[in-house]
């Protein structure tokens, strides 16, 4: 049986949340956005663009299929995405070599440029954030990745 949802006064501006696993991940995921936009400021990225630059620069880039479903978000979002770092010259659409119809994203290197300037600005946040959770941090992270699971699976349904 889950907690009960607690109402906004008996949370706390920054305590304990909503109550349940859901909305006390979205308050998170609220407050690491604020922390990351803080840290990347000077960049001119955001959270979510230096989240997306940094899967963009393992490997050898990603499908806009591959980059919405690791997002998690509809394919509309993705093109603005991808309009948008293509205006500031940071992506290119480089074409599958089995599929002709089908492209893949990667960075170009001014956008490359882009992600290792954020890069640098976002480890001392995250070298805090590793050092606060001390001990407990591989296992907060693999209960993360648990979590998305999840909801992977649910929203798969």
């Amino acid at each position: 049986m889950s907690n009960p949802p607690t109402t906004p006064d008996t949370a706390g501006a920054s305590g304990s949340g909503l109550g349940n696993v859901l909305f006390d991940t979205w308050l998170v995921s609220r407050a690491v956005h604020s922390l990351i936009d803080d840290a990347i400021k000077p960049t001119g990225l955001d959270a979510d663009e230096f989240a997306i630059y940094s899967v963009l620069s393992m490997g050898d880039g990603m499908t806009p299929s591959e980059l919405s479903h690791w997002m998690s978000a509809p394919a509309t979002t993705v093109s603005s995405y991808v309009k948008r770092f293509e205006k500031r010259g940071h992506i290119d659409r480089v074409p599958s070599t089995e599929d002709r119809r089908s492209y893949r994203l990667v960075l170009t290197p001014e956008g490359r440029t882009a992600h290792r300037a954020a890069g640098e600005l976002f480890q001392p946040t995250l070298a805090a954030v590793d050092e606060a959770l001390g001990k407990d941090g591989p296992n907060v992270h693999v209960q993360l990745l648990e979590l998305r699971r999840i909801i992977d699976a649910i929203a798969a349904r």
